[in-house]
């Protein structure tokens, strides 16, 4: 069966003021469907890759064509994009995540500073994210272009449970070019039991 983009957990205005409506809709209705159709085009050209699930395909993205690691984690990262923000949600992490994250960070506030720090030193597009490792506990990483730390060519390789999209078509229209005040924003919709719930089936 082909992929599809699912719809929105939200209207497309639940962000604003922090993300404006005009940006989901060219995000989720252009952006993220311009990946899952290359990605389709890409698995229909390969009978190798047919029948394998998402996330199948973006953990060994790096015995892939090139077509199907780009747009196969382009569709799983905006899938996991979406899901974890929401309008209302920026209160901050509870029991167990709060734990991991003052163990390691020592508060949400330093959590804050070092993402947006690693968001910010991403050159050009990417992502940056908070991982989950078994027996280590919470890390923050960032991924060229729509990589992943779930992929085999990850650097540090872990499970997202929160994750940031610093590519200029997430903010441009209503930051231009000022990331550093679109990851600020960012975090007043993040939708802490979403992040809770991933870090819990880990």
């Amino acid at each position: 069966m082909a992929f599809e983009v699912a719809p929105l957990p939200y209207a497309y205005e639940a962000l604003e003021p922090y993300i404006d409506a005009q940006t989901m809709r060219l995000h989720h209705d252009k952006h993220h469907q311009a990946y899952v159709d290359n990605l389709n085009k890409a698995v229909d050209a390969d009978a190798n890759l047919q029948g394998k699930s998402l996330e199948d395909l973006v953990r060994s993205a790096g015995s892939a064509p090139a077509a199907v690691r780009n747009n196969g984690g382009g569709h799983w990262n905006h899938s996991f994009f979406w899901e974890i923000m929401g309008p209302g949600n920026g209160s901050g992490p509870q029991g167990e995540l709060a734990d991991a994250i003052n163990s390691k960070y020592g508060s949400m506030d330093a959590l804050r500073e070092q993402f947006n720090t690693a968001g910010l030193g991403r050159f050009g597009s990417g992502w940056v994210w908070l991982i989950a490792v078994p027996g280590e506990g919470v890390d923050i990483v960032s991924t060229p272009n729509q990589d992943n730390p779930l992929m085999d060519v990850a650097e540090r390789k872990g499970t997202p449970i929160l994750g940031n999209d610093v590519w200029e078509h997430a903010y441009y229209l209503t930051y231009q070019n000022r990331r550093a005040d679109y990851l600020k924003a960012w975090w007043n919709v993040v939708n802490w039991d979403k992040v809770q719930q991933r870090f819990a089936a880990i």
